[in-house]
């Protein structure tokens, strides 16, 4: 969270940071990262609640690592049968993993459906 949040202006703060840790330790928050000979260089994190995957940030240090990151949650999630990714933003790059844009309504029929589910992370 705080490497996403290292820019000039973020929503991100300690206390978010303190709330998405507490949240973790129940069992919703989550994230996934790119490291390069140790170092953190890319990643995004988001909330799991049922079949349903939140995902609030995303950054990059290095070429394509919150790509790799991405890509890699998308696998972790597509592997445990969630139902629905909600990645805020629909661009090239999501679009190539199956990313659609879709009507409100639909979205909420979605999410309810999701959240009936049992956790899958």
């Amino acid at each position: 969270m705080r490497a996403c949040g290292d820019r000039n202006e973020t929503w991100i703060n300690e206390g978010m940071v303190g709330a998405y840790t507490a949240f973790h330790h129940l069992g919703h928050a989550h994230s996934a990262e790119a490291w390069e000979d140790g170092s953190l260089v890319g990643g995004i994190y988001g909330v799991s609640i049922g079949a349903a995957f939140f995902g609030e940030s995303m950054f990059t240090k290095s070429d394509n690592a919150g790509k790799a990151a991405f890509h890699h949650l998308m696998g972790h999630l597509r592997q445990r049968g969630f139902q629905l990714f909600d990645s805020q933003i629909i661009n090239d790059f999501t679009r190539t993993l199956g990313a659609v844009e879709i009507p409100f309504a639909q979205f909420q029929v979605a999410l309810v459906k999701a959240l009936r589910e049992s956790d899958r992370w």
